[in-house]
């Protein structure tokens, strides 16, 4: 199963939403929202909502690559979270989420017996690719025990 198949199985807002996971990797992940009426704003957008679950979407996946084998040691968690709304989003818009640390820096710290936090990026985009929204996620790898 892909992380993008196993988002959309266990987070009940990404099927909610109908999230596509397009590309879940290490390096990058991207997921889009699909135009649906039930979603929009009073303008006839995206609602707010939905483009903030759509970037937190975006986010886990690329946690979900980056850090997937260390599961068995270490939940993560996002811990906080910042959007800024910059153009009025219409259509389908698509979430690109980046790792703002090195994975292997995340994971020297984990072993080092700390509980590392980093932030993920991104941008979220109408079709004509102008940016109408930029996030940070700041997440964590909660040791377990």
């Amino acid at each position: 199963m892909s992380i993008g198949e196993m988002l959309a199985a266990t987070v009940p807002m990404a099927r909610t939403l109908n999230l596509e996971f397009i590309e879940a990797g290490p390096e990058r992940a991207v997921v889009a929202l699909p135009d649906q009426g039930d979603f929009h704003n009073h303008v006839g957008g995206p609602h707010a909502g939905a483009m903030f679950t759509l970037g937190e979407s975006a986010s886990g996946a690329i946690v979900l690559a980056a850090f997937g084998d260390q599961l068995s040691r270490a939940v993560p968690l996002a811990v906080g979270a910042e959007i800024a709304y910059r153009k009025l989003a219409m259509g389908v818009v698509t979430a690109t989420a980046t790792l703002g640390r090195p994975a292997a820096e995340v994971v020297a710290e984990l072993d080092a017996g700390e509980r590392p936090e980093f932030p993920v990026a991104i941008e979220i985009r109408r079709a004509d690719g102008a940016v109408t929204g930029e996030m940070t996620v700041t997440w964590t790898l909660r040791p377990n025990g």
